[in-house]
């Protein structure tokens, strides 16, 4: 065996060895990560239903939560434990696309949903970040609509960038119809350490999950519509995000109601996301 042989097999195996040891910790952040975001949606949600039933602020999105958080008692502290929350669920996104925990594959398929869990890691990293922002008073950034529709303006400017926008609305109708397909066979469940789940609180946490992923779905079928119009009317100040989304429920027949109905949803989606956090399977080789 030549010396370079050597030497990458011992690399591989000093990199097992380490991965093997960190383990452990990367499977409690990747649970901290969960309860983070379920903190996030219960609070979207919960803002987003007392302002429709109640006539207070319109929708808001994730960042509009974080400066909710702040503005609490302790609001600093409670935003620091989040912001290393939503750190932790991106570092185990990336983890889930670099190691291929879920045993996705290298082919096409299978690296599309695991440069999926990247980009979801990215956007809870910049999440994360905007919150440290927000500790060290220089606010949280961009809101989801006007991210929306600068990055709609910056497509645009790309060769036939009005395809590739339609074709991103379609992309997020899709996911969002797979959030739904979710929530319809339940095999979200498959993925629960179930022995340690009494059967009522496996009936409980499953309805949560499908509640919480159809309104979730709907939310991103909504936002993949309004990009599809963008793209048909090469107007990129078409394009909305979550509080886009919700806003224009809250503008349809029966909007507060509707609107509520989806924000009690996100509630679900953020107690689904607790389930996760304490009992999702999560292997790392």
């Amino acid at each position: 065996m030549s010396i370079a042989g050597v030497t990458s097999g011992g690399a591989a195996e000093q990199a097992e060895r380490i991965t093997r040891a960190a383990s452990p910790w990367i499977v409690r952040l990747a649970r901290f990560g969960y309860a983070a975001k379920g903190v996030v949606y219960v609070l979207v949600g919960s803002l987003t239903a007392y302002g429709a039933l109640k006539g207070g602020d319109g929708p808001t999105d994730s960042r509009g939560v974080l400066e909710s958080i702040l503005h609490r008692p302790y609001g600093r502290v409670l935003l620091g434990v989040v912001a290393a929350g939503l750190a932790s669920y991106a570092l185990w996104r990336l983890v889930q696309a670099l190691m291929d925990t879920e045993d996705k594959g290298a082919k096409l398929k299978g690296l599309s949903i695991r440069f999926g869990y990247a980009c979801i890691g990215m956007v809870y990293a910049g999440l994360g970040y905007s919150a440290v922002q927000l500790i060290f008073g220089y606010g949280a950034g961009k809101g989801s609509d006007q991210t929306s529709r600068e990055w709609t303006a910056l497509v645009f400017a790309l060769p036939l960038g009005r395809l590739l926008v339609g074709l991103g609305g379609l992309a997020v109708i899709g996911f969002g119809g797979w959030q739904c397909y979710k929530a319809f066979t339940a095999k979200f469940c498959e993925k629960w350490k179930r022995h340690e789940m009494s059967e009522r609180s496996r009936s409980y946490a499953m309805r949560a999950g499908q509640v919480g992923l159809t309104a979730r779905g709907v939310v991103f079928g909504i936002v993949g519509i309004f990009l599809i119009q963008a793209a048909l009317r090469s107007r990129p100040d078409e394009a909305r995000g979550l509080s886009g989304a919700l806003r224009a429920l809250a503008q349809q027949w029966h909007g507060p109601y509707v609107l509520g109905a989806v924000a009690l949803g996100l509630v679900a989606y953020g107690l689904y996301m607790f389930v996760e956090a304490r009992y999702r399977r999560m292997r790392i080789d």
